[in-house]
C-alpha cells in the first residue's frame, strides 16, 4: 500500500473532486450498501492513482468493501496477478505474451480494460535553463548503455558541462518498459549507473533536488508537481510538442502517448464485489481520470471497453493469435 495522500484525497480538499464525486454518487446504485467483501490490487504507480481514486469513491457506496491497491510496479502487479494472487492488475502496458502463457498454466483467465491516456513525461530541474527540448534520439543517447552521456555538454555543445544524474522508474515497471522500447528498442541496453525507484514521488524528489538531474514518469506525477520539476519537450520528427491534456488525446505528443488498462480475473469477477467495482470503474473512469492528472478516452472506446466487460472478453487484444505484438492506436485496435 502507498501511504503517501494520495491524489483523490489532495483534491477532495481543495474542492476540485466535487463535481466529479456528485456524479459519481449519484450514479451508483442502491444495493451496493449491502455489498461485502474485500478486492486485492496491484501494480502499476502510474495506474494507482487513478484505481486509488475511485476505490475511494466506491467505499462511499459500498462501505462494507475493502479495496487495497498496491504499487509494485506493472511487471510485479503482474506475477501477482498471473498466480491468481490478486483480483486486478493495475498496468501502464498491454500485458506480454509470457505473461498470459503464464496466467494460462495458472488457469487465471482476464479481461483486459483500457481506463485512460498518459503522457510520459521527461523532467528536469527547474534551475536547468539550457535543456528545453529533447529529440527522442538525444533522450536515447541519455539513458542508452552505449551512448556516453556523463555531462549536458555531451549532448549539446552549447550546453554547460554540468554532470548528468539520470532518474527512472524501476525495472519492473510498465512505464520503465514502455520508455525503453520506445528509446532503445526491446533489445537495447539502458545504462547502469541510474537512481531508480518504483515510486514516482522518489523521482520526483531526486529530479528537484539536483540541477544536472533528468527523470521520467507519468503525467499526472509532472501536473501534480509542476513547481517541483520542469516538462521538457520532445521532438518525434516533426517539431517540439510540450505535454498536456491536448497533445496527448490528439496523439501529437509523440512517441510518449500511451493508454493505461486494468485487467481483471474472470474468476473474481464472479464475486458480486469485484463485478460492482469495476462497473462503477468504467462507468466512472471518464469523469475522473482528469481529476487525478491523466486524460480521459473517447467515448466510443469507453463503450467498446464496456461491452468487452459485459461479455466477459477474455485475452489482450495487444497480441494476435500467434502472439506477436498488435500496433496501433486504441481506435484500430478496438475496433
Amino acid at each position: 500500500m502507498k501511504n503517501t495522500l494520495t491524489f483523490a484525497t489532495k483534491l477532495a480538499s481543495m474542492g476540485l473532486l466535487a463535481g466529479a464525486t456528485a456524479m459519481l454518487l449519484a450514479a451508483a446504485p442502491q444495493d451496493m450498501k449491502a455489498l461485502k467483501g474485500a478486492i486485492k490490487v496491484d501494480g502499476s504507480s502510474t495506474v494507482y492513482p487513478i484505481t486509488e481514486a475511485i476505490a475511494e469513491e466506491f467505499n462511499k457506496v459500498a462501505s462494507k468493501v475493502r479495496v487495497t491497491v498496491g504499487i509494485s510496479g506493472t511487471g510485479g502487479g503482474f506475477k501477482r496477478f498471473c498466480a491468481g494472487e490478486i483480483d486486478i492488475s493495475d498496468a501502464s502496458r498491454p500485458i506480454k505474451k509470457s505473461e498470459s502463457d503464464g496466467a494460462g498454466k495458472a488457469g487465471v483467465e482476464f479481461v483486459e480494460l483500457p481506463v485512460a491516456y498518459d503522457g510520459l513525461t521527461i523532467v528536469v530541474n527547474p534551475k536547468n535553463t539550457w535543456c528545453t527540448a529533447l529529440t527522442v534520439d538525444q533522450i536515447k543517447k541519455i539513458y542508452s548503455a552505449s551512448g556516453g552521456i556523463k555531462s549536458w555538454k555531451d549532448i549539446d555543445p552549447t550546453w554547460p558541462d554540468k554532470a548528468i544524474k539520470v532518474y527512472s522508474p524501476g525495472t519492473d515497471s510498465g512505464t520503465f518498459d514502455y520508455f525503453k522500447e520506445v528509446t532503445v528498442g526491446k533489445d537495447g541496453s539502458i545504462r547502469s549507473d541510474m537512481s531508480v525507484s518504483e515510486d514516482d514521488n522518489v523521482l520526483v524528489r531526486g529530479v528537484s533536488g539536483d540541477e544536472g538531474a533528468i527523470g521520467f514518469f507519468g503525467c499526472a506525477y509532472y501536473f501534480e508537481n509542476k513547481d517541483k520539476v520542469k516538462a521538457v519537450a520532445i521532438d518525434g520528427g516533426k517539431g517540439a510538442v510540450a505535454v498536456s491534456v491536448e497533445s496527448i488525446e490528439n496523439g501529437s505528443y509523440a512517441p510518449f502517448s500511451r493508454p493505461l488498462f486494468i485487467y481483471v480475473n474472470k474468476k473474481s469477477a464472479e464475486r458480486a464485489e469485484v463485478d460492482a467495482f469495476v462497473d462503477f470503474y468504467l462507468k466512472n473512469a471518464a469523469a475522473l481520470v482528469g481529476e487525478v492528472g491523466y486524460v480521459k478516452l473517447p467515448e466510443a472506446i469507453y463503450a467498446k471497453v464496456g461491452k468487452n466487460w459485459d461479455d466477459r472478453r477474455t485475452g489482450t487484444q495487444f497480441s494476435d493469435a500467434e502472439g506477436k505484438a498488435v500496433a496501433g492506436s486504441l481506435a484500430d485496435i478496438y475496433k
